[in-house]
């Protein structure tokens, strides 16, 4: 009727509320949330059929189910309990209270390999958990900036531990006692040793500054990495790095692993004193070396050199390091001043890409001591 929409208390938006399922905005509620367990991985589901203990509720649902297929003349849908291994191995259980066993050590089985409940996928810029004994003391004794140390309720205390929990406190970082089952969930199930260090994301050095600090070294000596994707050949390559006397290592932004909290551990914290680059382009960065007096050599199985051959291993060296399926790219191989091949007497095709730069890099300081 005439004059009705200026009456008061009249509807001003339309009565029709928002979409409600899984397609309307319950939908972003899932993103981030990690894969979903598999039917029989599920401790709470009728086909679990893992090696952990069976809850209750679980084998009360599997005991209704086989009535009721034996009632209908079919076969139960249910799982088979202890046919699937779900755990890490020797430790205490996830979400289970701490046992004391002989020494202190816990007894009993691990949770399963995928903790309980879902993590979410960290943001690029956001804080990592750097977990085991050895990363995490590193990380500490290298002044790495960290904002919490977290230790598993009932852990077992040894010379590590006690620095690791010394050494934090007497930074002022604050310490958190929580339990197994949450560090877990934290680490997304990943071997953490009782301890976690929340650190800021990793910094990396600039390229030029790499470049000049190795140059200041009576021997210079990089390490560059051409697509190598896994974090754990990047932290074994840091190691070996470190432990050979290299300056730095650089990889490329784009296909390339970067230091994440898996390349921490397998680096066993050398992360913390080896600098780490990422250049924009690996063969223009390969040309800066050169053009600063490095010598570029590659590792290829088909090499035209010996590596018990490479004259230049006592003189400023940058040493390729190709990816692990494909080798060295096209365009990094040209760059290259040489191509070396590790002799090998097997008929092994090839090297993981983290041992043939480990070998490598153990030949160069044994030349480079030679000469000394």
């Amino acid at each position: 009727m005439a004059g009705n929409s200026q009456r008061r208390g009249r509807r001003l938006t339309p009565k029709a509320g928002a979409p409600k399922g899984s397609g309307g905005k319950n939908k972003d509620a899932l993103a981030g949330r990690g894969r979903t367990l598999p039917a029989d991985e599920r401790p709470w589901h009728k086909a679990y059929s893992g090696t952990e203990k069976l809850p209750q509720r679980t084998a009360w649902k599997q005991d209704k189910e086989r009535r009721a297929a034996v009632e209908e003349g079919r076969a139960p849908k249910v799982g088979q309990p202890g046919s699937k291994d779900t755990t890490w191995g020797r430790g205490t259980r996830a979400g289970a209270p701490f046992k004391g066993g002989k020494g202190g050590r816990p007894t009993g089985r691990t949770g399963p390999r995928v903790a309980p409940g879902r993590k979410s996928n960290p943001a690029k810029d956001s804080p990592e958990l750097l977990v085991g004994r050895n990363p995490v003391l590193e990380s500490l004794r290298a002044q790495v900036p960290a904002t919490a140390l977290y230790t598993a309720q009932g852990i077992d205390i040894d010379d590590r531990v006690n620095e690791i929990v010394r050494t934090a406190a007497d930074r002022g970082i604050a310490i958190l006692e929580i339990s197994r089952a949450e560090l877990d969930r934290m680490t997304g199930g990943v071997l953490h040793q009782g301890v976690g260090l929340q650190v800021p994301p990793f910094a990396y050095q600039p390229f030029e500054d790499l470049v000049a600090a190795a140059l200041e070294q009576p021997a210079p000596l990089l390490v560059a990495l051409d697509g190598v994707t896994d974090p754990r050949n990047l932290g074994a390559v840091i190691r070996s790095a470190a432990a050979f006397g290299a300056q730095g290592v650089f990889v490329p932004e784009r296909r390339a692993a970067g230091i994440t909290a898996t390349a921490w551990r397998t680096s066993a914290g050398a992360a913390a004193r080896v600098p780490v680059a990422q250049v924009t382009n690996l063969t223009r960065s390969l040309k800066a070396c050169q053009d600063a007096g490095f010598i570029v050599v590659g590792l290829d199985a088909d090499g035209e050199t010996d590596l018990y051959d490479l004259e230049a291993a006592v003189g400023p060296l940058v040493v390729v390091v190709g990816s692990e399926g494909r080798g060295m790219s096209r365009l990094v191989g040209e760059r290259c001043d040489l191509t070396v091949r590790i002799p090998m007497v097997s008929d092994v095709e090839s090297l993981n890409a983290s041992v043939a730069a480990a070998v490598t890099l153990a030949e160069v300081a044994r030349r480079r001591a030679a000469e000394s």
